[in-house]
């Protein structure tokens, strides 16, 4: 049975789960009924943190531009134009004995693709969700639903996995930027052009 998590809340996803390895992220929306005048094209991202809350270097900033960071240890599996459809929209891959020594933290977000130019926002975003789930026997761990609490948010970090003392857990964020991916981008310390 997986854990259920709120808002803020922490849990340890390799204590009851000796020899975890492999795992997938996976992220989740549904988009609502109103007429934006276009499609809407939600994008799954991870940035790969050190201990100071930045990305050491551009690469490690995984995204549909940029499907593995250099160690491997984190493979986003495709962009997912539509979101249409049950279940996982994008699912992010990692190997948690491959993370670079260095990477103390792995945070995932979701943006909306050209949100400003088509007039959206997570407020026209429904049933957002992410989840973790061992990917050598598919139990899912734990899952997070972000709820309904964005408005003109264009961008949203749904959660973090992160190390402490030898474990790996699970952060609950679901905090909204304006901005889109510039905004994290500049919040996570990526060079953009």
């Amino acid at each position: 049975m997986p854990v259920s998590l709120q808002k803020g809340q922490k849990v340890s996803i390799t204590k009851g789960n000796p020899g975890l390895n492999n795992v997938v992220i996976g992220l989740g929306w549904d988009v609502n009924q109103f007429d934006t005048g276009g499609a809407f094209d939600l994008d799954a991202t991870a940035f790969l943190l050190t201990d100071s809350g930045k990305v050491s270097r551009s690469e490690d900033f995984v995204f549909f531009g940029n499907l593995s960071d250099p160690s491997g240890a984190v493979q986003h599996l495709g962009d997912n134009l539509t979101g249409a459809g049950d279940g996982d929209d994008e699912q992010i891959k990692i190997c948690l004995s491959q993370v670079p020594a260095n990477i103390t933290k792995i945070a995932f977000a979701v943006t909306i693709y050209d949100a400003e130019v088509r007039r959206q926002n997570f407020g026209q975003v429904n049933n957002a969700f992410i989840r973790i789930y061992n990917e050598d026997n598919g139990e899912e761990l734990l899952r997070y639903d972000l709820g309904e609490d964005f408005s003109i948010e264009t961008a949203a970090v749904f959660g973090e996995l992160y190390k402490n003392n030898g474990e790996w857990k699970f952060n609950a964020i679901g905090s909204g930027y304006q901005g889109g991916l510039a905004a994290l981008c500049a919040n996570y310390g990526v060079e953009v052009e």
